[in-house]
C-alpha cells in the first residue's frame, strides 16, 4: 500500500470527480452502470470494464481516505 501512500489526495479526489462521473450528462456514467449491475443487467464484457474503470477513482479514494483515518487512530 507504499503507492497509495505516495498518491496525493487532491488528485485523487479530481480523478473521482472528473473520471469517475464523466460523461455528467445526462447521469453519471458510474451512476448507469451500478443501476444496470442492481437490475442484473451488467452482462456485457464491455460494460463490466467500463464500471471498473470509473469506479476505480472512487475505490483509490475510498482506500486512502480509510488509510488516513488508520494512520490517525
Amino acid at each position: 500500500m507504499h503507492f497509495l501512500d505516495k498518491l496525493p489526495l487532491s488528485v485523487l479526489v479530481i480523478a473521482a470527480l472528473t473520471l469517475g462521473l464523466a460523461p455528467f450528462f445526462p447521469e453519471p456514467h458510474i451512476w448507469e452502470k451500478l443501476k444496470m449491475l442492481v437490475a442484473g443487467q451488467l452482462v456485457k464484457p464491455v460494460d463490466i470494464f467500463d464500471l471498473a474503470m470509473h469506479a476505480a477513482p472512487w475505490v483509490l479514494l475510498a482506500a486512502k481516505l480509510a488509510r488516513m483515518a488508520v494512520a490517525r487512530g
